[in-house]
């Protein structure tokens, strides 16, 4: 009955991996979203990953509305992608701009407006903005948690939820959020970080099944670590400003390759994408099957750092 049984499972692993395979191959095969002329929305516009996204999406023929809180750098950046088009095959457009802190949930429903008055419509919302958190949470505000996850979390789903019902009533749209490997794994030192992460994981995993049937995809990209000021302008745990370039940070991804990978994960309309090397993706696996160990190493790390500082 053994040698029956393993006979028969072989074949059925090896159809297993065939139809992987080729789904992954149509996958990749199907036609993308057509960007040209689409209203896409950008936050944290003004620097960092957002502006890098701001430069793809505006290669692409997109339409783009830049949200931030500075005006003068919002901008400057219009200014430097109306320049670097002058001359370019591509039909491009001149970006729109609308200032407003995201942090500030009271004002969303205005800069919403906004939005929608600039073209008429939103084809694509990318929640890009966001602050990073770097402390030891016993020395930590309560002040401080609630301030990361104001702009993490809260103004990401402000925002999405005012523009949602316009989307619905088009039956169309595409709502992006660039969330971190640490939406799915929590590493000591960044709990503020980690926590808006991770209720941003589940929100817009909650999103995407309840919004399906209107055809509007949810996109959630997790990269790792990437070359930006992100940790220089992290909050502390009094407040403060963090002030330090981590070594991870200034050893991670180019923030152009991973604003080509969201406009990738734009056109073919993916739902989750994780863009982390491989003890980053082995870590996410292993707190899932193996948490004992998991923990383990966590605390180890715990341990060995002391200081988020000494990183």
């Amino acid at each position: 009955m053994e040698r029956v049984t393993g006979g028969g499972m072989l074949p059925l692993v090896l159809a297993s991996v065939g139809v992987l395979l080729l789904y992954r191959i149509l996958v990749r095969l199907r036609p993308g979203a057509a960007l040209q002329d689409a209203v896409v929305v950008i936050t944290g516009a003004s620097s960092g990953l957002g502006k890098e996204c701001a430069w793809v999406f505006h290669a692409a023929g997109a339409r783009l509305v830049l949200c931030g809180r500075d005006a003068a750098r919002l901008q400057q950046l219009v200014q430097e992608l109306t320049a670097c088009s002058t001359g370019t095959q591509q039909k491009t457009h001149t970006p729109r701009t609308v200032t407003f802190d995201l942090a500030d949930t009271e004002s969303v429903d205005r800069a919403a407006e906004q939005i929608l008055k600039c073209h008429g419509q939103v084809d694509v919302l990318i929640n890009n903005a966001g602050i990073s958190y770097r402390g030891n949470i016993l020395e930590t505000h309560l002040s401080v948690q609630r301030d990361v996850m104001d702009t993490n979390y809260f103004g990401p789903i402000a925002l999405t939820q005012a523009l949602l019902p316009s989307m619905v009533r088009q039956r169309s749209g595409h709502i992006v959020v660039i969330s971190s490997v640490q939406g799915k794994i929590a590493i000591p030192h960044r709990s503020a970080y980690a926590a808006s992460k991770h209720a941003t994981q589940a929100y817009f995993d909650c999103l995407r099944a309840e919004i399906e049937r209107y055809g509007i995809p949810v996109s959630v990209i997790s990269p790792g670590y990437i070359r930006t000021n992100l940790s220089l302008n992290a909050v502390s745990g009094d407040g403060s400003k963090y002030g330090v370039l981590d070594k991870t940070t200034a050893m991670g991804r180019d923030p152009r390759d991973v604003a080509q990978a969201v406009l990738k994960a734009v056109r073919q309309r993916s739902k989750d994408v994780v863009l982390a090397g491989p003890m980053p993706t082995v870590a996410i696996y292993l707190r899932t099957l193996w948490p004992a160990l998991f923990f383990k190493l966590m605390a180890s790390r715990a341990h060995k750092e002391q200081k988020p500082k000494d990183e």
